[in-house]
């Protein structure tokens, strides 16, 4: 028996056709008011997705203390293949499809609804202020060795709060030079891996890279290290309303920064494993600094702890501008109270920047371990939305305007999404309890949320704002 449609759910679909259709007609970068504000181009945009991803290889020691060198340097291709490359084509074509800040809560609420886009909202901006709350950890874990002051108490809290108020003032500033800052940073943070594998050729010995015992591996640490490095991609789709021309600009610098990230962790464990000879229990966050001593001296080490610090400051910077700039999509489309679409002189949401800054703070007494397992469980979450929505906007609308689309087709595209998906519940399954337990209860917080937040809508309580320019989609449904 043929599959009926009834008059309703048909014309309902027709109207998301039209919604849709008209949302991405109306062009580049078409968030609110964006020409009085400078917008960034592919080359800041690149190493801010570099930065939002990566940020060059402080923090992947852990993989090789958790499978020792060839599952590292295998770990770190294979990955990049099954998981980030199917997320940055899905960025490429949703972000291009619907260019605007918000990004991912955009994507979802039109394929799912505006409930479940709150809740990719709540699960995304909460793992990306988990996410910032690890580069003060990283930032002082490098320098600990030079300054033991810092390794804890009252000296490293000082520290935490300090580094986070100038980042946050960074900001603050505005997103282009945020970006500009980001290449220069992107520069000085990789060139002395560079230098390093240089002087590293002459102890270059191959064996070593094969050394694998996987009776000793430490699956959890190892899938969470590789996992936390090679994710992110979907975090500039928060800031497509302030790209320059986003639908070609966008998938080049996804493309750009895929290769950048990739190189940027296979060349120093190469350099590093290959070089030295292989202890796993000293490989932690940190210890690239250590082999650059081992390998060019005090000069090479205190460069690579300059550059681990910078990059940090990087890293915390694109994050922070991600996280605010979701906020402010998500009250244009108002999902939150007006206020936390108020720009600052400089362009910048300024409420959300507070607000990011402020869980920052409030996380950072975590260790390194537990921040990056509690991030990966929501991250989880969230991409599970994500994935749910691009199959469910292919097979039920294929035909609407994609200035990118994956070229493998509508069920080359879905099972593209079947790799990633394994993976996402491999991570949530090698979980602790621990971090289970507090990452649900902060996915039932967001279930509480939003029927609180709309209370508040109806009440009258905080004005909620409507971008004129922006489709009413949160009333259109199939």
């Amino acid at each position: 028996m043929k599959h009926r449609t009834s008059p309703a759910r048909e014309s309902s679909a027709k109207m998301l056709d039209n919604y849709i259709g008209e949302y991405v007609g109306m062009g580049e970068g078409s968030s609110h008011n964006l020409h009085k504000y400078n917008k960034v181009s592919i080359v800041p945009l690149v190493f801010l997705i570099f930065y939002e991803v990566s940020g060059g290889p402080f923090g992947v020691e852990d993989s090789v203390q958790a499978a020792g060198p060839l599952l590292a340097l295998l770990g770190f291709l294979v990955f990049a293949i099954i998981w980030s490359v199917p997320e940055a084509l899905i960025t490429a074509e949703m972000g291009t499809m619907f260019p605007e800040n918000g990004g991912y809560v955009v994507w979802v609420s039109s394929a799912l609804g505006p409930f479940w886009g709150f809740q990719q909202g709540w699960v995304k901006w909460l793992s990306g202020v988990i996410d910032n709350a690890l580069y003060p950890v990283l930032f002082l874990d490098y320098l600990k060795s030079a300054i033991p002051a810092l390794e804890s108490g009252l000296p490293r809290t000082i520290a935490v709060l300090v580094l986070t108020a100038i980042l946050t003032y960074l900001n603050y500033r505005g997103l282009t030079i945020v970006g500009w800052v980001a290449i220069l940073l992107g520069v000085f943070s990789l060139l002395p891996f560079i230098v390093m594998g240089l002087i590293a050729i002459p102890k270059i010995e191959p064996s070593r890279w094969l050394i694998v015992d996987v009776g000793t591996v430490n699956w959890s640490l190892y899938l969470n290290t590789l996992f936390w490095n090679l994710n992110y991609w979907d975090s500039i789709s928060t800031l497509s309303g302030e790209v320059e021309n986003p639908s070609k600009t966008l998938p080049k610098a996804l493309f750009y920064a895929l290769i950048m990230v990739v190189v940027g962790y296979i060349f120093p464990l190469l350099t590093g494993t290959g070089a030295i000879p292989v202890d796993r229990e000293v490989w932690s966050d940190g210890y690239f600094a250590d082999i650059a001593k081992m390998l060019g001296g005090t000069w090479l080490r205190t460069w690579v702890l300059a550059a681990a610090a910078l990059s940090n400051m990087g890293m915390f910077v694109a994050e922070m501008s991600s996280d605010s700039f979701q906020l402010l999509g998500m009250a244009e489309i108002g999902m939150l109270p007006a206020f936390f679409a108020k720009r600052s002189r400089y362009g910048t949401p300024l409420t959300g920047i507070l607000f990011s800054a402020s869980g920052v703070i409030l996380l950072s007494w975590l260790s390194f371990q537990e921040i990056v397992a509690a991030e990966n469980y929501l991250y989880c979450f969230g991409m599970i939305m994500e994935f749910i929505a691009f199959v469910k906007l292919r097979i039920q609308h294929p035909n609407l305007p994609r200035p990118y689309k994956i070229p493998f087709g509508t069920i080359g595209a879905i099972l593209m999404c079947i790799p990633p998906t394994v993976l996402i519940f491999v991570v949530i399954a090698l979980a602790s309890l621990k971090i289970m337990a507090i990452s649900i209860a902060a996915v039932i917080v967001g279930f509480v949320l939003h029927p609180c937040v709309e209370h508040i809508k109806k009440k009258r309580w905080y004005d909620f704002s409507r971008n004129s320019d922006l489709p009413d989609f949160q009333y259109a449904s199939v």
